[in-house]
């Protein structure tokens, strides 16, 4: 009896109050599902923060400048781990292509073959590259014609170009390197330095051996440049931001950022981030030339 004025003062009939039970229970289980299913197409913390993992791989060259506008976009964003793999631009093209990199890097302009692959390519910072000698070495200068003559084997004695009477010790990048692909492209003589060339992987193991060498001689990005080597004059013309900016230093190529595609999710948030004040800041302070 005490059921029945129930429903009747609730206005339920027996169907009606089956059907209710039955929704309401299926709300208590769907209702966490579709919160769950909000949650993980999210890569937000609760904190508005950035989650995720972003594999960035590429040049050497710009290693030391992606490691630090990574350290930079991790303070910001706690929950997102950065790995960089300096492997070469080539190597790094070829792995956003892939879809084995989220991002790639190069510090050469891409070839006809890659552009066909469907890259979206952001320019993040312009980088000269110096002709380095050992410290103990009297050069000052050298002119275009005679850096191609000596990677190209055809001068081999300093003495040949005013400095004392010792072979000259060639020293060049591994395959792929894009420091080696823009110096080579510059100069026009890709895949024709001297086949003697001493080969180092990455500016900061060249730059040690140019420094331990005293006849060597080799080239670096501007980002590397520091008491340890002598950097030459070109034609004249001093190895600085300023000449690459107007044009009049010869050798300059541009850092590269790309990825398979228009940039979306966490690898947009990690771009724009390099492209804005702050990231245009850290190339200025690591020695780059910021493109803004």
């Amino acid at each position: 009896m005490e059921e029945l004025i129930f429903m009747k003062f609730t206005g339920f009939n027996t169907k009606s109050n089956i059907r209710f039970t039955a929704m309401l229970c299926l709300a208590f289980v769907t209702l966490p599902l579709i919160f769950s299913s909000c949650n993980s197409a999210n890569t937000s913390t609760d904190s508005g923060k950035l989650s995720s993992k972003l594999e960035i791989i590429g040049s050497t060259s710009t290693q030391k400048l992606f490691e630090t506008l990574a350290d930079e976009f991790v303070i910001k964003n706690p929950k997102v781990k950065i790995n960089y793999q300096g492997v070469g631009s080539s190597k790094g093209i070829k792995a956003v292509k892939d879809g084995t990199g989220d991002i790639g890097t190069s510090s050469r302009e891409l070839k006809e073959e890659e552009k066909s692959w469907g890259l979206k390519e952001y320019v993040l910072a312009k980088d000269g590259i110096a002709i380095a000698i050992n410290p103990g070495n009297q050069k000052n200068e050298l002119t275009v014609d005679q850096i191609t003559k000596i990677f190209k084997g055809e001068i081999t004695n300093w003495k040949d170009i005013g400095g004392k009477d010792r072979k000259i010790i060639v020293l060049s990048r591994e395959a792929g390197s894009g420091t080696r692909g823009a110096f080579e492209e510059l100069l026009k003589i890709e895949d024709q330095v001297v086949k003697e060339a001493l080969v180092y992987d990455g500016n900061g193991p060249m730059k040690a051996a140019i420094a331990s060498t005293e006849d060597a001689i080799g080239y670096i990005s501007f980002g590397y440049m520091d008491d340890s080597v002598k950097t030459l004059r070109i034609d004249g013309v001093e190895p600085t931001i300023e000449n690459v900016l107007s044009g009049s230093y010869p050798l300059s190529r541009p850092f590269i950022i790309m990825t398979k595609g228009e940039a979306e999710g966490l690898a947009k948030s990690f771009i724009d981030f390099a492209l804005d004040k702050e990231g245009q800041s850290i190339v200025k302070d690591e020695g780059y030339i910021p493109i803004k």
